[in-house]
């Protein structure tokens, strides 16, 4: 496996949440993204109750392949960053253990500086050191 810092991975991983430009955050997710990597977020209480209460157990909201992760990313920046004034950066407890690596964001507000709210990621790297899954947990 190609060796991969795991904070300069945490850095750039927020990074692509917060690029302005389509262009750049398209190349960033072709950067750190495997072409099949899968973005699998837990979503709020709210969605997970919802889901329960129509028998779905395992609720999970997923994105798979560039395409898909580019519009989740797009998107995520456009109500969060564009329209709420808030930005993301990564903490600085990022570490690996063979192809994981795991580390906490945070969400941050523009105006105030004052942090909002963050969470959880566990990332599994293919032998490239590239993303091929992605465990999202908002509110860890």
């Amino acid at each position: 496996m190609i060796e991969v810092d795991p904070r300069d991975l945490a850095d750039r991983y927020v990074a692509q949440w917060t690029e302005p430009d389509a262009a750049q955050r398209r190349a960033a997710i072709a950067r750190l993204w495997a072409e099949d990597g899968v973005h699998i977020l837990q979503p709020p209480m709210e969605i997970r109750e919802a889901a329960a209460g129509l028998s779905f157990e395992h609720q999970a909201l997923d994105a798979q392949g560039h395409a898909a992760i580019e519009i989740r990313v797009a998107r995520s920046y456009e109500q969060f960053v564009e329209k709420a004034g808030l930005t993301f950066r990564s903490c600085a407890d990022a570490v690996r253990l063979r192809d994981v690596v795991k580390f906490g964001w945070e969400t941050v507000s523009v105006d105030t500086g004052d942090v909002v709210g963050g969470g959880l990621e566990i990332v599994v790297l293919d032998d490239d050191g590239r993303i091929k899954t992605d465990y999202m947990f908002p509110g860890a």
